[in-house]
């Protein structure tokens, strides 16, 4: 399924009014294939109104880029009145907070366009469902679709996917043949590959540093198989601590936040660890232990995450549980 399904979908039904939603904490790549994709439709269909909105907001590297790229977040988006809802980049519904239920309750047909492991609820929500996992980003994906069209990117709509897959490669380093070739198109299309990577260099807030700090300091260090997993907790930016975590040297690093009976938890991995135990944390772990806490788990083969609630310490020990199957299985 590709782009002339999407447009078919509309057609069939005289769609005038669709809304793209962006996962809670929108990163660039959500951001950035949101902004491209709605400007493709407004090509492709004039008639169509589109509505872009972000669960809980975007990032605060997402704020700094929307001060670049020509496009609004509603606050409160109209999702009674959708007669399309496409969801970009986030492939369970829970990732869409208090939206979650609303888009559940609407009779408008849902569109996923992700590039993670696909989730079976998210699926079954679904009318259409574009998903590649072989892809680093969701706008690789909006961008085949410009080029399945053969519709001429604008510099505007370059300079946003762009943006969105620097952001998923981590500057390029888990970039492919594939995605480099997408990258020297989107410049030959007039994006400024120096001036726009400056837009990701966003300094660390001191509110930041603390929480990466204190996950260092309440580490609980796991080994399994010859690999060394963190397990931590913070209040905020899990995501980030995480990330600090794997650059300390873990192998997997795995660092939650808990709000009442609520947890939020994300992981990260090393390249090394993953070829090596084949664990792909979307699919194999962040997926299960969504389940186990009563929620939804998603993500990539190095990045993911899950929520639900639960006890912190039992969800660590679940972790670890799922961790020993899946490598006695392999």
């Amino acid at each position: 399924m590709q782009i002339q399904d999407i447009t078919a979908l509309m057609d069939s039904i005289h769609a005038r009014f669709v809304i793209l939603l962006c996962h809670h904490n929108a990163d660039p790549d959500a951001i950035g294939a949101a902004a491209a994709f709605s400007s493709l439709i407004g090509r492709l269909r004039p008639r169509i109104r589109t509505q872009i909105g972000a669960a809980e907001g975007p990032s605060r590297l997402s704020k700094r880029l929307l001060k670049v790229l020509p496009m609004k977040l509603a606050d409160n988006p109209q999702i009674e009145d959708a007669e399309v809802i496409v969801l970009l980049d986030t492939n369970t519904i829970q990732q869409l907070g208090d939206w979650a239920e609303r888009v559940k309750a609407s009779s408008a047909p849902v569109v996923v366009i992700d590039h993670h492991a696909s989730h079976p609820e998210t699926e079954k929500l679904a009318e259409l469902t574009i998903s590649d996992e072989t892809v680093s980003s969701t706008c690789e994906i909006v961008y085949r679709f410009f080029m399945d069209m053969n519709v001429r990117l604008t510099e505007t709509e370059a300079k946003a996917l762009f943006l969105g897959i620097a952001f998923d490669t981590r500057h390029f380093i888990l970039a492919n043949s594939t995605t480099l070739k997408t990258v020297a198109d989107l410049i030959d299309a007039g994006v400024n590959a120096k001036e726009t990577l400056q837009l990701l260099a966003l300094p660390m807030e001191e509110s930041e540093r603390i929480a990466r700090l204190k996950a260092s300091k309440r580490i609980k260090l796991v080994k399994i198989r010859d690999h060394l997993v963190a397990f931590s907790h913070v209040g905020a930016y899990q995501a980030s601590a995480a990330r600090a975590l794997i650059s300390l040297g873990a192998h997997l690093a795995i660092v939650a936040g808990q709000r009442e009976d609520r947890l939020r938890i994300s992981m990260r991995a090393s390249q090394e660890y993953y070829k090596a135990s084949g664990v792909h944390l979307g699919r194999d772990l962040a997926k299960p232990l969504g389940e186990y806490l009563g929620g939804m788990g998603g993500g990539h083969a190095l990045s993911a995450g899950a929520n639900g609630a639960g006890d912190l310490d039992a969800c660590f020990k679940r972790c670890i549980k799922i961790l020993k199957e899946k490598l006695r299985s392999t």
